[in-house]
């Protein structure tokens, strides 16, 4: 069970603990029936409180959130953890490892690896990745360890993505083109006239051996949306069979997740992530 205390605030006396929630903690109206089922769930100065009550200055509320039933079946996979508290788990996903369970993979997920994982630590959560990552692309994968957690974060990380591409690109830009499912198929995306609006920001860091590594930004974030623009313009990522890009030089997307930046939900504090880039996509810049 994951307990988490908040002081109320001067400017905050003779507040209803219902705006209290919502407006300084920032729990969801969903977030807060739920806890009102619990037993001992939302209390004050350690007795429980209903939403219409006024809270004072100092007064402490606390708020329990019980421990997931369901989890992914753990598996002994091995994985890096780059940061790891009570609420966060920040990972180095590999590449080939996809997020969940799948046909082809049942058990040799980053759900199940971390799964295994938490039950090594003592500790009992669901997989709440903020994020996902496709299966061949690597990089760090921040995971909530509470609903709170999650709902805090979601929408809130600043994420810079390195990717590889074909042929040469120099200094800066974006690429502003909808996207849509491509038509008769079920996975891969395409720029589409009608499709949903999708923006990347780039950034040329280095050309070699006809490759760039460039640094991108999300504006939005669709289906595939870093492979399918670069697609678009001629410069497809290496090794992405999917979109174009040739297979001479690495076996996946070069695609990696190498920095995030956020406020830690509970603390506020400004957070930043780096990982470095895996040796299959410096191998493809390398002399």
């Amino acid at each position: 069970m994951r307990e988490i205390k908040f002081v109320v605030p001067d400017q905050y006396d003779g507040i209803t603990l219902k705006s209290f929630l919502r407006n300084y903690v920032g729990l969801s109206v969903r977030q807060t029936a739920k806890l009102k089922r619990e037993q001992n769930g939302i209390t004050r100065n350690g007795i429980k409180i209903t939403a219409p009550e006024l809270l004072h200055a100092g007064d402490c509320i606390q708020l329990r959130f019980p421990d997931d039933e369901k989890i992914p079946e753990p598996v002994p996979h091995p994985i890096s953890v780059v940061f790891e508290d009570d609420d966060l788990l920040i990972v180095e996903k590999p590449a080939f490892m996809p997020m969940y369970p799948c046909p082809g993979h049942d058990s040799d997920s980053l759900a199940n690896a971390v799964a295994f994982h938490q039950l090594a630590m003592g500790e009992k959560y669901a997989f709440r990745p903020v994020y996902r990552l496709d299966r061949d692309t690597t990089g760090l994968v921040l995971i909530a360890k509470n609903p709170f957690a999650a709902e805090k974060l979601a929408g809130n990380i600043r994420k810079t993505y390195f990717a590889i591409i074909e042929g040469v690109l120099n200094g800066s830009g974006v690429i502003d083109r909808p996207i849509d499912r491509m038509p008769g198929h079920a996975i891969q995306r395409a720029v589409m006239p009608n499709g949903i609006s999708a923006v990347t920001r780039w950034r040329a860091i280095q050309s070699l051996n006809g490759c760039t590594l460039i640094a991108v930004r999300l504006k939005t974030g669709r289906t595939h949306q870093i492979r399918v623009h670069f697609s678009s313009i001629g410069h497809p990522l290496a090794g992405d069979d999917m979109y174009g890009g040739s297979m001479d030089k690495i076996y996946r997307q070069a695609l990696h997740c190498g920095e995030i930046r956020f406020r830690h939900p509970i603390t506020g504090k400004a957070m930043r992530f780096c990982s470095q880039l895996p040796e299959d996509m410096l191998s493809c810049i390398k002399i």
